[in-house]
Order: C-alpha cells, then structure tokens, then sequence
C-alpha cells in the first residue's frame, strides 16, 4: 500500500493525468447514460451529448499515453545516475525493479585533440556512456622518442574530461615518479607490456579507470604533422608551424601528415559508421582538427555515414595559424583537406565576449572569429546560433554543457522528424535536456535577480552620494566662493609687492 502511496507525492507528476483519466471517464460514462436514458432527442442534445462523449474519450486515450510516457521517465530518472543529483524525491523502485536501463545514449563519435575536444566529451558524458573520442597522435617528445610509447598527452586529457572525479584523476595522472616521468607514462607503459602493441591498451586503460566511453587513438603510425606556407616554405615539426607562419608573415597553404600512407587504428572505422552522430571541432583547427582527417580513410567513412556531422566553430582566432579567419574560412579548410563536404551542420557562438578578455587575445594577435553566415550558408551548411562562450581561467572558452546541450538538442530534432519520439534514447536525452534547461532558466532568473538588486544598490548609493554633495553645497558654496576669492586677492597683492622690491 505504501509503495501505491507514492505514485502520488508531490514531484512525480502523475495525479495530473490519473485526474485527466477519471475526469474523461465521467464525461464518457454520462454522455452514454444520457444517450440512453433520453425519451426524445433534440439536435441540440444530441450534439452536446456527443462532443462531451468524444471528449471524454480523448481526455482518457491522452491521460494514458501522457502517464505511460511520465512512467518512462521516472523509470529513467531511478536507474540513471547521472540524474541523480537532480531528483526530487522521486521514488517509485517499490513500483519499479532497481535495474539500470537504457545506459547507452545514442553513439557519438567526437574528432579532435587538446582543450577543444575536452569541452565537447565533458559534456557529453552527461548524455550518454557511448562516446568515443577519436584522438590526434603527433605529439613525440623525448620521453616517446626513447621509450617507443605513443604520444599520448591528448588521451590522458580526454581521460580526464571523461573521469566522474576530474579534479582527482588529474592529480593522479600528473603525479611525478622520477625525472621527466609521471605516473601517466609509468601506468602506460605497463599496460602497453601487457596487453601488446595495438590501440587495445588504450581501450584498456579506459576501463581499468572506469571512465564513461571510450578512448582511441587516430592512428598508430608514428604520425608527424607538417605545413606548407604560401611562400612555399615546408614546416615539418607541428609544434613549430605557427611561430613560423608568424615570423614569415606567410599563411598556411595546406597541412600534411607524414607519413602520408598512415593507417587508422583498429576500431576508428567501425566507430565512424556505427554512430549516430558524428562531432568535428572545436581546437586549433590545422595542428588538432584537420590532422586527423588526413588519416587513410577516415574523411571517406565520415562522409559514407549516416550520422549527423556536427562541426563546432571556434569563438577565437589561433595567431600563426588561423589569422584573420572566418567562420565560413575553416569550414573551407576542413572540407579541401577532407576533399569531401563533411558537416551537415555548424553550431557557431552568437554570446557576448567581455570586452576586456577579447583585448587580451588582442595583444597575443588573436581575435573573435567573424561569423559570416551568408557564405557559410553558400557552403550548404545548415547554422545553428548558440550562447555558449564563457570565461575559464582567465580564458574564453566553449562552455561543455552548452555545447552538449546543443548537439542533443539537434539529435533529439533529428528522432523526432524520423518519428522516433517513443525511441528510448530520445526520452533519456530529451528529459536531461530538459533538466538542464530548467536549471539554467533557473540560473539565470536568479543571477538576473541579483543584477537588479546590484543595480538598485549601486543607484540608491549614488542617490545619496549626490543628496550630500547638493546639501554641502549648498550650504557651503557662498562661504567657498568667497574663501577662494579672498586667497585669489591675497596672492594678487604678495605678486604685487615682489615686483615693487624688484623695481
């Protein structure tokens, strides 16, 4: 009886459509009961019985889909634990078996490298536990170089963005174990030894440390990323590609990879063409982006799939890489290098940057990206406007829920126009999105409150600051005036009598 009891607390959202139900049920029954009981029937009464009749029936047929579908949801909300920060004592595991469901969102693929491709897996992890972060590979220091590990700088970031406890599996990671070596180097090195040569270990790793999704290198083939500027000068080591585009003042005409036969990992395809969509961006867009486009195949099997090709537009400008570029400019880039159109659609940042942190960049030669929609539009991309640039660190980054919101809010687009509203995928994502925008409405009302009284403060502050200066001068401005006229006079006549003693 107490597990039927709690159907109806407050949070659950039920007793709304089982009163739909009992409602429709009356007008139901009495427009029958009247139908029957009637001696003559009248148009009027006629008419009236049936539309309350009809009614009824939809206020029935509507209270049951709607408390199925809450049902759904709050299945969803009780074995999701990634929602559980956000429910309201909503307990139904004595009506509903405690058993997670569903925890594989829809399968999406992130391209990318550095603090870019992060952002995106941040949020994402919050959506589904099936991402897979496809990881650039060209970084070889000198710990790399001796030792033959990958270079795998990039994936213990990507690591971190996907661990539950970011802040602490950084600290483990960083930790020092001897000179010029952390705890990352020693932990991959063992399991590189013990589970062989192959991207396998990485996959590995990933579950040894229980991280949602999964992590895979591009390629691993010992991958060097070179460029070649307009004045026809060939940059061969990456991390030297913008200072010298810098100090030659030449742009980059292309990007290559060397060696130009580098084979995708095993798993990096299949990943491609099982997902249902697949996100490109943001990060530097030749030394982390494009790079991994180069890689055999891979710009074939992203075009060939039947995903949703999302790219993320940069909000800042990369000085010796990127100057002076559009949002239509990169977009250009990704698809000469690809030699195919691969972006179905571009969410780009419409938000307002603080002026003082764009001056900043100003001074290191960076600058926002120009959103020229009309030539984007010509490239046959589909635009998507979205706030979603914020201040991290002293630096302007994407926001990760923002941006995750917006990739699943094209997704949850997408199911609907396929029909597939009923798809449980589509009902998981769509009520976290709509827990995040609620809490962000939240936010806002809240932070605009605080505005308003700031602002209400400031101005009764000024108010008095005023009323006191008027009262001051008033009753002083006479006596100052005469004061200042007295010590104008006495240094006139001190002038005076010097000149006197001169003559």
């Amino acid at each position: 009886m107490r597990g039927i009891l709690k159907w109806f607390k407050s949070g659950t959202r039920m007793k709304r459509w089982m009163f739909v139900i009992i409602v429709g049920i009356i007008l139901l029954c009495y427009g029958i009961a009247t139908i029957i009981d009637m001696k003559e029937i009248s148009v009027l009464n006629l008419i009236l019985t049936i539309i309350l009749s009809v009614a009824g029936f939809m206020m029935v047929v509507v209270g049951i889909i709607y408390s199925q579908k809450r049902v759904l949801e709050l299945l969803i909300e009780n074995t999701d634990e990634r929602l559980a920060e956000e429910k309201k004592d909503v307990n139904v595991n004595s009506l509903i078996f405690n058993k997670t469901v569903y925890n594989e969102g829809p399968k999406i693929v992130v391209i990318g490298g550095g603090s870019g491709l992060n952002t995106v897996l941040k949020g994402m992890k919050g959506y589904t536990n099936n991402l897979t972060a496809i990881v650039e590979m060209s970084d070889y220091g000198e710990i790399q170089k001796n030792s033959g590990l990958l270079p795998i700088e990039y994936v213990k970031q990507s690591i971190i963005a996907l661990s539950d406890d970011e802040e602490e599996m950084k600290k483990l990671l960083d930790l020092p174990i001897q000179t010029g070596m952390d705890f990352t180097d020693l932990f991959v090195s063992a399991m590189q030894e013990i589970n062989g040569e192959g991207s396998k270990f990485i996959e590995n790793i990933s579950k040894v440390l229980n991280i949602t999704g999964r992590i895979l290198p591009v390629t691993l083939d010992k991958m060097n990323v070179c460029a070649e500027l307009e004045d026809g000068t060939v940059v061969e080591e990456k991390n030297k590609i913008a200072e010298t585009s810098s100090e030659k003042i030449s742009k980059i005409n292309r990007i290559f990879v060397t060696p130009t036969n580098a084979k995708p990992a095993p798993g990096v395809i299949e990943a491609i063409q099982e997902a249902d969509a697949i996100i490109i961006g943001p990060g530097n867009l030749f030394t982390e982006v494009i790079p991994n486009l180069l890689i055999k195949n891979i710009s074939k099997a992203i075009k060939e799939s039947k995903a949703i090709k999302i790219y993320i537009g940069n909000i800042m400008t990369k000085p010796g890489e990127t100057d002076d570029f559009s949002l239509s400019d990169h977009i250009k880039a990704i698809f000469e290098h690809a030699n195919n159109k691969i972006i179905d659609y571009c969410i780009y940042d419409t938000g307002e940057v603080v002026p003082e942190y764009v001056r900043r960049y100003n001074k290191d030669g960076a600058d926002l990206v120009e959103q020229d929609i009309q030539k984007c539009r010509e490239l046959g991309i589909k635009l998507i406007p979205k706030e979603f640039a914020c201040i991290e660190n002293d630096a302007i980054r994407h926001d990760p829920v923002s941006v995750a919101d917006s990739i699943i809010e094209l997704i949850c687009e997408d199911l609907k126009f396929k029909d597939m509203q009923n798809n449980p995928k589509y009902v998981k994502m769509n009520t976290r999105l709509k827990a995040n925008n609620e809490a962000r409405r939240e936010k806002t009302k809240i932070k605009n409150k605080l505005k308003k009284k700031e602002n209400k403060i400031n101005k009764k502050a000024r108010r008095m600051d005023d009323r006191k200066k008027s009262k001051f001068s008033t009753k002083y401005n006479e006596r100052i005036k005469s004061i200042r006229t007295s010590e104008d006079k006495r240094q006139e006549n001190i002038r005076r009598m010097e000149e006197d003693d001169e003559d």
